[in-house]
């Protein structure tokens, strides 16, 4: 009852998105490491069962697993699924699939979700837990929810009171400190045929969850050097994103070989079409959502019960393309979903901004703040686009990682998959690069063909 009510409160709170909020009393606070988890999930069990109590999440690796390779062995290979849904049985499961899902039913008669038993596999390490308790009742938004401040190396808001607040626990979700990824981008058109859209080696640093920092003052580092295909090879992109957006926004650079020079990129955010993608989706798509909160009213709907992609370890460390990309959608026969609880935020775009998008609703995992599906709806007010990110924790670090993320354009019928690196080598956790790497001179040596 008391976690029910703290639900209705944060849907009523969430209404007020312009309102700063200094951390929750800390006698609510005590609720972390009882009933809640550390990072603020609920620890019981759903009342049916489907979904289990967290008991710690998954942290030892199972056999075959070699320390410091980048493909990790699927613990659950030998399960089976418990059963399918599909555009004949979805108005029985409509409760707990989200709309981008029910569309992808509607649109694709033979389109299916296989459910597996649900395992809360989630975990980090103990300066997250520890440091998480202080952020609770420490961390605050500011400049109207697009900011945050006084907190470093745990989830600033592990109780949200506001959609602000649940989608900066998204933004600065564990990933680690550093980790690299050989990748390949996805496209395939309404005829089913596919094309590779961008393959390149990416470091991605999260500087934020430095433990030995007292602040970092930026919570997201990307650097992209392409490798194809030919047309793009010798380019490389840097992205760093800040915690206080009042002062600065992002700041990206773009190099390009033709010209031999690197240029300020203050486009690579928002609604910009992606050219990792070919432009079939925008920057602010990955993982679902990135960036700035600029564009939109975030408000905090409250949590609901869904069947989501989750322990996709097949999918991102086995399968190859040709067994993951068929006509129309991903396989059904790779992909795992499992039941669990996510919270809901929908977004609105505010009066006066421009974006492609009128409205989104983001699904995070309640385990580990990771978005892991999306709606996205045009000027129109029409279901335009479905997201989903695949979780699959690396269990070694442990960290609740969602590297690979696919977009379904449900009007153009073409979608994209992006991060895929099965093939490629997988995901690597490593140390972040120097400071100097992370300066634009270093992406004119590092981008030469």
């Amino acid at each position: 009852m008391q976690f029910q009510t703290a639900i209705l409160i944060a849907a009523v709170a969430g209404a007020v998105t312009s309102v700063a909020v200094a951390g929750v009393p800390a006698d609510e606070a005590k609720k972390l490491g009882t009933s809640l988890t550390a990072v603020g999930a609920e620890k019981a069990a759903s009342k049916d069962g489907a979904i289990p109590a967290y008991t710690g999440g998954l942290t030892s690796a199972p056999a075959g697993f070699k320390v410091g390779d980048g493909v990790r062995p699927d613990p659950f290979a030998d399960e089976k699924p418990l059963f399918s849904i599909d555009a004949k049985n979805a108005e029985k499961y409509a409760d707990k699939l989200t709309e981008g899902t029910k569309a992808l039913m509607k649109k694709y008669p033979d389109y299916r979700v296989e459910v597996y038993k649900t395992h809360r596999t989630s975990a980090f390490p103990k300066f997250v837990e520890d440091n998480t308790a202080k952020c609770a009742v420490n961390a605050k938004t500011t400049n109207g929810g697009r900011s945050m401040e006084g907190c470093q190396s745990g989830f600033p808001f592990p109780i949200p009171k506001t959609g602000y607040e649940a989608m900066w626990n998204h933004l600065v979700r564990f990933n680690g400190l550093a980790f690299t990824v050989k990748y390949r981008n996805w496209n395939v058109d309404a005829s089913g045929r596919p094309s590779l859209s961008t393959e390149g080696v990416i470091v991605q640093e999260y500087p934020y969850w430095d433990k030995e920092k007292a602040s970092s003052g930026v919570y997201y580092k990307q650097r992209i050097s392409y490798t194809g295909p030919a047309r793009r090879a010798g380019e490389s992109m840097m992205i760093i994103d800040p915690l206080d957006y009042t002062d600065k926004d992002r700041r990206a650079w773009l190099y390009l070989p033709g010209q031999r020079r690197v240029k300020v990129a203050p486009d690579l955010s928002h609604d910009t079409p992606n050219p990792g993608t070919a432009g079939s989706t925008t920057f602010d798509d990955v993982f679902l959502f990135n960036g700035s909160m600029d564009r939109f009213d975030f408000k905090l709907i409250g949590k609901r019960e869904v069947f989501v992609p989750y322990n996709d370890y097949r999918m991102t460390y086995r399968a190859t393309a040709d067994e993951l990309l068929k006509p129309k959608f991903i396989n059904p026969d790779v992909v795992r979903w499992e039941l669990h609880r996510v919270w809901v935020v929908e977004a609105t775009l505010r009066e006066g901004k421009r974006h492609v998008y009128s409205k989104r609703t983001f699904y995070l995992d309640e385990d580990s703040w990771a978005a892991v599906a999306s709606d996205e709806y045009d000027a129109r007010g029409q279901l335009y686009r479905a997201g989903f990110a695949y979780v699959t924790p690396s269990y070694d670090v442990p960290a609740p990682s969602a590297t690979i993320h696919g977009l379904y354009d449900l009007v153009a019928g073409v979608y994209s998959l992006v991060g895929h690196s099965a093939e490629t080598g997988g995901v690597r956790f490593g140390k972040a690069l120097p400071d100097r790497e992370w300066s634009p001179d270093a992406l004119a040596g590092g981008g030469l063909r």
